[in-house]
């Protein structure tokens, strides 16, 4: 092998690392013969001058194969995974992974927690009473088989190259490279081992990409990885300019989701998960795209889906009298209506700042080891182009102590923007890359 110092040369250089180059790095790295500060170099080339598709894929690869690799074949059917890139409000995997279970597409989905201003599928799920993420290789298998649908907690065998590089991308400044962020995720999507992947690359002001050209260019990426393996996979990009739905947090988008499930709940979170679940009975049915968005329609409007969704959380050990009398789950012994401090529509959102409102008041986690408060959050009464009047209730905070409410009105006072006229609609549904 050659020294490790020459290989960061060579991609400073903007030349092509070999197959072979690649896949020695991430083992050096993960066996600790190549040392942090070496590694930190090699991500800060790679930043710089990027990977081409060749290069992307085999170090994708490489941090799949450093774990373990979920063999999925027992499940019957064409297994199809979903990926979110994260957002405020995104509970879309509790409502578009029934709907395709419903539809008869095995669903057996590997999710995370929330960290940083963003919500993870896990901690919703966790909300409910009993629910267990942690089930067993053989428990996994089984819910599937015997429900379509799982969803369980990553395990720490599941890439755990990504996790070492992750980490040091975090205090190196190389997080927002679209190549690393690319093999990051799709390192652990091909772990999961299904048949086909669908990938929402959440894009705006409350997504991790701010940038609409920058998400396209990640969904592009994504969708070579992820073709170059070997699995179709498609990005939808969707908006995160305003969070989706009105609840943030834990049991309150629960909630929301057993309302979408049941027909109703907000037009912006019922037209994202039919665009979702559309693209996912595509894939596993392979049929077109409007058939399948008939489908999912259908899967709602007959109450299957709602009741695969009553079937996984009882198999996975969850309380479904909770789910059925959903006014039963814990509420916040504090609730606080915060209020327009002036007239006019409202013409901006800023969806990270409700992310992290929402942290403040018990929900999200700064550190992986917090505790989180299950019933904290906020419920929006309001979204863009609205018009309020001074003193109408725009969110109403949900937190276990007064203060940590004042904190969070204060925090809300700089993410609203208000004027005299409406401004253009959100475009909730983006561009497709498959």
């Amino acid at each position: 092998m050659e020294r490790f110092v020459d290989l960061i040369h060579k991609k400073k250089r903007d030349s092509e690392l070999s197959d072979d180059e690649i896949k020695q790095m991430v083992e050096g790295y993960c066996n600790g013969s190549i040392p942090d500060y070496q590694m930190s170099a090699m991500l800060m080339a790679i930043c710089f001058t990027g990977l081409n598709d060749r290069e992307l894929t085999t170090l994708t690869l490489a941090m799949r194969d450093s774990g373990s690799v979920s063999d999925l074949s027992p499940v019957k059917g064409i297994k199809v995974d979903k990926h979110s890139t994260g957002g405020v409000g995104d509970k879309t995997t509790l409502i578009i992974g029934p709907v395709a279970a419903a539809c008869g597409i095995p669903v057996a989905k590997m999710s995370g927690r929330g960290l940083g201003f963003t919500g993870g599928t896990i901690d919703k799920l966790e909300s409910i009473p009993g629910f267990r993420t942690d089930l067993s290789a053989a428990e996994f298998f089984q819910a599937v088989q015997s429900v379509g649908i799982c969803v369980n907690g990553q395990t720490d065998d599941l890439a755990p190259a990504d996790k070492r590089i992750y980490a040091l991308r975090d205090v190196t400044a190389t997080v927002d490279s679209i190549p690393l962020i690319a093999a990051s995720i799709m390192s652990k999507k091909l772990a999961a081992g299904s048949d086909k992947i669908l990938l929402d690359v959440t894009t705006g002001n409350g997504a991790f990409i701010k940038d609409y050209g920058q998400s396209l260019a990640l969904a592009e990426k994504m969708v070579a990885i992820g073709t170059n393996a070997g699995k179709q996979t498609v990005a939808q990009l969707t908006s995160m300019d305003e969070p989706l739905g009105f609840a943030i947090g834990n049991n309150l988008e629960v909630k929301e989701a057993i309302d979408a499930l049941h027909g109703n709940g907000p037009d912006d979170l019922r037209i994202v998960c039919d665009t979702l679940a559309a693209h996912m009975i595509s894939l596993g049915k392979e049929i077109p795209l409007e058939q399948a968005e008939a489908e999912a329609k259908s899967a709602i409007e007959s109450g299957r889906a709602w009741e695969v969704f009553l079937s996984m959380v009882e198999q996975q050990g969850g309380d479904v009298s909770y789910m059925e009398h959903p006014e039963k789950l814990p509420a916040a012994p504090v609730t606080v209506d915060y209020r327009a401090k002036e007239d006019g529509y409202i013409t901006s959102m800023d969806s990270e700042g409700f992310g992290v409102t929402a942290g403040l008041l018990g929900a999200g986690r700064s550190r992986k080891d917090d505790a989180v408060d299950f019933s904290a959050g906020i419920v929006l009464r309001h979204k863009i182009n609205d018009f309020v009047k001074r003193g109408d209730v725009l969110a109403t905070l949900h937190t276990s102590k007064e203060e940590l409410a004042d904190a969070a009105a204060e925090r809300l006072d700089g993410c609203y923007g208000f004027s005299d006229t409406e401004t253009e609609p959100v475009r909730l549904i983006g561009d497709v890359v498959r």
